[in-house]
């Protein structure tokens, strides 16, 4: 592949492998797979899942559902408060597929129930710490009320409690991160115990990488919705989620200057490529992307001193140390591997797979 300006690498195997490493834990812990398809976008990646066994999706947005419905998925959760001026357009993506829709509130609902008119299952949302959106799962006078409205609307189905453990992404350590799980489990279990009776088939749903990617107890949970562990990226790797060979994605960037002066090299790939998420690196500085090398076809990730430190529009500036910075020239082609890859995906696009595969996204003209 002839790479001439910033462009978005994806290692299949890589991806494959973690889609089939969190598929068989699903399986193992009689879990429904519902993987949120928010990281990669791509209807073709979406295939890959098929033959993990997963029949059913989450997405954040209708734009995503009706993208991805196009493409043969008909169980669809958007894990998003429903938006209801969206309501046209939810309506008719609920006449073609199996829809799930969540709410936490009693305002949206009403409107919900006065406006839909094609069956859609419903889940209430449940903050279970990130403070985010959702309802805090003692409130349960509030979630009575949402039930209220659900019992006379025909046209919506009562489905359970989701809930999305963000802040396990501001953990700083592994053993934090398990705290943060368990008493999101904690909260969801009391849910279910409290209303089984009254509602036997209802579902608890959660979903977020990190607690996915390394906890083991998922008692009383029936699904999860794990997103960003198909690419991982820096911000996953310091949080303890995953390791640097599970990282599936870089953005390639051309060299363009070098100053030994200051140990800095420029690169075209700014901004608008990878996105400014940071993290702090070991010298307290903010760090937006990390260098890979390879050597002998070994790919080496540099330390945290070596990283990407400033973005403008289109370029970055890398800061390396004296020891490493001869290692990278102008004409150069640099791996970096994105804080946030999520963002860094949506940003470019497209990417391209190790074996030259195109994979085009969702666009924002798709209806």
């Amino acid at each position: 592949m002839n790479i001439v300006r910033p462009t978005l690498i994806l290692d299949k195997e890589v991806c494959l492998r973690n889609i089939d490493r969190m598929a068989e834990k699903a399986k193992a812990k009689n879990l429904l797979f519902r993987p949120h398809f928010k990281t990669h976008q791509s209807a073709v990646v979406g295939e890959w899942f098929r033959h993990y066994g997963v029949t059913a999706i989450t997405v954040s947005s209708v734009q995503m559902a009706t993208y991805f419905a196009q493409y043969g998925w008909d169980d669809i959760t958007i894990a998003v408060p429903v938006n209801i001026l969206e309501i046209n357009q939810i309506n008719s993506l609920a006449k073609k597929i199996k829809l799930n829709l969540i709410v936490e509130n009693k305002d949206i609902l009403v409107q919900l129930a006065k406006f839909t008119k094609s069956p859609v299952g419903l889940f209430i949302e449940i903050d279970t710490g990130h403070n985010r959106t959702g309802i805090m799962a003692s409130k349960t006078n509030q979630i009575d009320a949402l039930l209220d409205i659900i019992k006379q609307t025909p046209a919506l189905e009562f489905k359970g409690f989701l809930t999305h453990a963000g802040h396990t992404y501001k953990a700083k350590t592994r053993h934090e991160i398990y705290n943060f799980h368990f008493d999101a489990l904690l909260k969801m279990r009391s849910l279910k115990s409290r209303y089984k009776k009254e509602w036997p088939d209802l579902i608890v749903s959660m979903g977020d990488t990190p607690s996915e990617s390394i906890c083991d107890n998922f008692d009383g949970v029936d699904e999860i919705r794990p997103g960003n562990f198909v690419f991982y990226d820096l911000m996953q790797l310091k949080l303890g989620s995953c390791y640097f060979e599970d990282i599936a994605i870089r953005l390639v960037c051309p060299v363009i200057a070098k100053h030994g002066s200051r140990n800095e090299i420029t690169i075209y790939g700014g901004a608008i490529h990878i996105s400014k998420d940071s993290i702090i690196n070991i010298d307290g500085k903010s760090l937006y992307g990390q260098i890979v090398i390879r050597k002998n076809k070994e790919k080496i990730l540099l330390d945290e001193k070596n990283y990407l430190c400033d973005m403008s529009q289109e370029s970055g500036i890398l800061k390396l140390t004296y020891k490493d910075f001869h290692l990278i020239n102008v004409g150069d082609l640099v791996e970096i591997i994105p804080v946030h890859s999520c963002l860094t995906v949506n940003l470019m696009g497209s990417y391209y797979t190790t074996d030259g595969e195109h994979i085009s996204l969702i666009t924002k003209t798709d209806n």
